[in-house]
């Protein structure tokens, strides 16, 4: 089955440079060498199929027509080993709060700025930053980020690197869910064999940590999560959190603000909230503080939030943290805060409102990967190796335009692991976000998203790019059963 399959030039996840399987994945390999042609490609329309009728999807917007789409599912999973897994832990345990203790500081007393370790403009022209709306405010547990997701890369010799920080309204966990569920519908005896740590208590330290943000004093609290609504890309995953979690999914008309309270409309009348999980971005929170057109938040509710009468997660003004400019000083915040060297680096970044980096760049652009840093999902984006004359030419000129909306990355050759899609398999290039949960502890979720650009020789993972997903095992120690 994999006599055609090549490794080289890059690192991959399961199978070595000689052609056989690493040790962690020698017993998945055997396994599937025992399928036949047939039934590997039944099992593998089975899986797709369960997605369907699970209704399990996102939304992709093309000229503001939305059209639901299945996340496809590849079979092969990926299996990280449980000292891989540890360093991976504590390295996002560890960016995860110092990238909290910038959040504070940059919100109160702005030492990191004072001190010359990151630039007062990088800070202030940011348009995620919030200063007028919430500087100087107190929440509950200090803690601006209740949930971060991480994306991680390995590269050409399976060192990970952090691709970017999520701390805004990261999504994706429902997928987590989904991955496993199907993978052990459709393939029960690869879980026979392998000693895999499980997900079914996380959701538990989710809901735990959602409720260790209430307000001071409040005892059974309450708590909901805010919801865009049915046209959201992300609303599978809304409705999935609310539903394991059994909390109420609202939509802003669904609550009032009366005297700085927060109140949830029900047939009982009125209930007051405590918390709220919300997944609206912060523009379209309250219309009285940010967008006046905004129709999908609460008026009032920032009041509500400043006097300490309801919690909101994630924190308002994250966004100041986690663009992709700011990146570039992230192992300078763990050093600054934490006293400790990353344990999990950056990759290489230049910013390109310095015209030295510029200028370097600006020369080498056919070779580099180039972001906007505001965008997410894979758009504005310029992969230079793969890029035409045309597209290199038109990027050149937005950089010479706006230097500042810009960075750029070398084209790392990123992992691969084989993926099987039309009866046969292939290396397809992955990443792993990783959801770090932040109450009054921290807890890495287990293993998390993989991603897999399942179009032969695609770099983009980004399912609204035409990526999918992968199950992914955190092998616990002593490896197999």
């Amino acid at each position: 089955m994999f006599s055609m399959y090549k490794v080289k030039p890059f690192f991959d996840e399961m199978i070595k440079a000689s052609g056989k399987p690493k040790d962690h994945y020698q017993k998945f390999y055997d396994m599937v060498h025992n399928f036949s042609t047939d039934e590997l490609k039944e099992r593998h329309e089975r899986a797709q199929l369960s997605f369907l009728r699970q209704g399990i999807t996102f939304t992709v917007y093309n000229n503001n027509v939305g059209a639901e789409r299945t996340m496809p599912f590849d079979f092969v999973p990926i299996i990280i080993p449980s000292d891989e897994w540890e360093t991976i832990e504590k390295g996002m345990v560890q960016r995860s709060e110092a990238l909290n203790c910038f959040l504070q500081d940059v919100y109160h007393d702005q030492k990191i700025i004072k001190d010359g370790i990151i630039p007062r403009d990088l800070v202030e022209d940011n348009p995620y930053y919030y200063a007028k709306q919430i500087q100087g405010v107190t929440i509950p547990l200090n803690n601006h980020i209740f949930l971060a997701g991480i994306d991680l890369i390995r590269d050409e010799n399976g060192k990970y690197l952090v691709l970017e920080d999520n701390l805004r309204n990261p999504s994706g966990i429902s997928y987590v869910y989904q991955n496993r569920y199907v993978m052990r519908q459709v393939y029960p005896e690869f879980f026979a064999k392998h000693s895999v740590h499980t997900l079914e208590h996380q959701v538990t330290y989710l809901h735990e940590a959602i409720m260790d943000h209430a307000p001071e004093g409040v005892e059974n609290p309450n708590a909901v999560l805010l919801t865009p609504g049915i046209y959201n890309s992300a609303y599978y995953d809304h409705v999935f959190l609310a539903q394991q979690m059994g909390l109420q999914l609202v939509e802003g008309r669904d609550l009032i603000v009366t005297n700085d309270i927060v109140y949830m409309k029900t047939i009982r009348g009125l209930e007051k909230v405590d918390v709220i999980y919300r997944r609206i971005d912060d523009d379209f929170l309250d219309p009285l503080a940010f967008r006046e057109d905004s129709n999908l938040g609460v008026a009032g509710l920032l009041d509500a939030y400043r006097q300490g009468n309801v919690a909101i997660l994630n924190g308002i003004g994250n966004g100041v943290a986690d663009d992709k400019a700011m990146y570039v000083y992230v192992p300078d915040m763990i050093r600054y805060y934490l006293n400790e060297e990353p344990i999990i680096e950056n990759v290489k970044t230049y910013r390109l409102e310095d015209p030295i980096q510029r200028d370097w760049v600006l020369e080498r652009l056919h070779e580099l990967v180039v972001k906007n840093v505001g965008a997410s999902g894979g758009y504005d984006m310029l992969i230079g190796p793969h890029a035409s004359v045309e597209e290199i030419e038109k990027f050149r000129g937005k950089i010479l335009e706006t230097p500042h909306q810009y960075i750029a990355q070398p084209t790392i050759k990123l992992s691969r692991a084989p993926a099987y899609q039309g009866e046969e398999f292939y290396p397809c290039h992955v990443d792993l976000r990783v959801f770090v949960i932040r109450g009054k502890e921290t807890h890495v979720f287990p293993g998390g998203l993989s991603r897999v650009a399942l179009k032969k020789g695609s770099l983009v993972v980004n399912s609204s790019q035409g990526g999918g997903g992968k199950d992914t095992w955190v092998m616990k120690s002593g490896g197999t059963t």
